[in-house]
């Protein structure tokens, strides 16, 4: 009976003995945790595991006894990531006679031809493409063309030809045959029986992100808040009843790999909305937990609401940058700039609309909140939601604030122009004078935040100002004038820089 045991945990790659647990990083790739239970033999046991996602990190995995860390050692690890298909199995089958299905002539009545497969055309590997770079990946790509190669080659009574003959009947597979990315452990115990025991690894192919829809009323800033997580997963691995857990923050990576964007469907559940999602502290990260096992199947994204705040406060901000780069003056430093007066005279007609906010309980949040893209909606006259904007926040801490772009003002603009410019070169200084003129279209009066940046060089003045400024960086000032209803302000201002 203990041998049968055996023999089926080594088919069937071990036998789940707990919930399986994923952790989501949003740096698109996870980590795989599962409890398994191994029949060993004492000394050497083979033992495969196939349930495992596409894109495996082999160097990745950790297999331990759950009781007893070190009752167990892995000899050998091989990761079979190169599942079985009909060119693999041509391949195989190099040197060998095979059996051709074909069509007949004339009456289309299928016969078997036999054929020699000299050269299956079959090219592995083609995973490693990045890894190994570009001249490899062209090696490969000739060798998988017809002109390189990559055409399979048949001998068929005599003769020798380019192409399959007609669709290849295989013998039956063998047992040690993987349909899907296997693991081979050799591993060695000092006792026989069960083992229960941990398996991890880390995985490409799935990634979570934040979004957020923010819902403010016609008028005022005070708006509703829903975050939703959105899991995604490619990872050629359906994972049921799991566990799942979200990392945020900035995980390094030895060798980073690009993400890959990849088209699916989504599934809604129609279930009651469950308890909020918990999050903690973890490290230097932060570690959200989703309130029930789910499922989530490969090729699926999955939706769940994390955050839900009414009523938070906010303010709307308007703000006027009207220094536009010029694209002459790309990669010049600053030894060069401060001497062109031609550089920082090209403006910014368009004034910023942001909506203002605070992470903090008292504004009816607090939770620190994972990176992500905030939809923006004003409810109209007819209650209904208009989508007036969008923008991306950062990992955002607890009792910081929030600040939302959600596009440019329709009747406010803006008008900026160097007046003045003089420049000494043996006594090393300049002076710039600026003319800002802010016009107010709207029905009520505004305030709109000028902002100015002194770029020529790190030492300057203000000598003449039309009015009051804050110094908001070591290079910025801030204007905040007041605008009527259909008014116009003006700003004129000099800065006296020195090297």
């Amino acid at each position: 009976m203990k041998r049968a045991l055996w023999a089926g945990l080594v088919a069937c790659a071990g036998v789940l003995c707990g919930q399986t647990q994923v952790t989501i990083y949003n740096q698109n790739f996870a980590v795989v945790k599962e409890r398994r239970v191994l029949e060993l033999k004492q000394g050497e046991s083979e033992v495969r595991v196939a349930d495992l996602t596409a894109h495996l990190e082999p160097d990745s995995v950790v297999l331990r006894d759950v009781k007893r860390p070190d009752a167990i050692r892995i000899l050998e690890q091989n990761y079979e990531s190169d599942p079985l298909s009909e060119g693999l199995l041509l391949r195989k089958s190099e040197g060998q006679v095979l059996d051709f299905e074909i069509p007949g002539p004339q009456t289309g009545e299928k016969r078997i031809i036999k054929g020699r497969i000299l050269r299956s055309g079959y090219v592995p590997h083609t995973s490693a493409f990045q890894r190994y770079g570009q001249q490899y990946r062209y090696s490969q790509m000739v060798m998988a063309s017809p002109q390189g190669g990559g055409q399979p080659i048949v001998e068929v009574e005599g003769k020798i030809q380019f192409g399959l003959p007609g669709k290849p009947i295989f013998q039956a597979l063998d047992p040690k045959a993987f349909l899907k990315p296997t693991l081979l452990w050799r591993l060695w115990t000092d006792r026989a029986g069960p083992h229960e025991t941990e398996f991890s690894y880390l995985t490409g192919g799935m990634r979570w992100e934040a979004t957020y829809n923010v819902v403010a009323p016609e008028k005022g800033d005070m708006f509703d808040l829903i975050g939703w997580v959105t899991l995604e997963n490619m990872s050629g691995k359906d994972f049921e009843n799991a566990s799942v857990k979200l990392m945020a923050g900035d995980v390094a990576r030895a060798r980073p790999e690009e993400g890959q964007q990849f088209a699916a469907r989504a599934e809604l559940s129609m279930t009651a909305p469950p308890a909020p999602v918990s999050e903690r502290a973890f490290d230097e990260y932060h570690l959200y937990t989703l309130p029930r096992p789910t499922t989530v199947l490969d090729r699926e994204i999955k939706q769940v609401e994390f955050v839900r705040a009414a009523n938070v406060p906010a303010q709307r901000i308007y703000v006027y940058d009207g220094f536009q780069m010029d694209r002459r003056y790309r990669g010049w430093d600053y030894m060069a700039i401060r001497t062109q007066p031609e550089y920082g005279t090209v403006s910014n007609p368009k004034v910023w609309v942001m909506l203002e906010f605070r992470n903090s309980e008292k504004s009816r949040l607090g939770m620190p909140l994972p990176r992500g893209t905030v939809k923006v909606y004003r409810r109209d006259i007819d209650n209904r939601n208009e989508f007036v904007g969008e923008d991306r926040i950062d990992h955002t801490p607890k009792d910081e604030v929030v600040r939302l772009y959600t596009g440019n003002a329709f009747d406010l603009t803006g008008e900026r122009r160097q007046t003045n410019f003089r420049l000494d070169t043996s006594r090393k200084w300049a002076d710039e004078t600026f003319e800002i003129k802010v016009r107010n279209h709207k029905s009520e009066a505004v305030e709109v935040r000028v902002v100015e940046h002194l770029y020529r060089w790190i030492e300057w003045d203000i000598t003449v100002k039309s009015m009051d400024f804050q110094k908001t960086d070591a290079r910025t000032i801030e204007f905040r004038p007041r605008i009527a209803p259909n008014g116009e302000a003006v700003i004129t201002y000099t800065a006296h820089y020195s090297w």
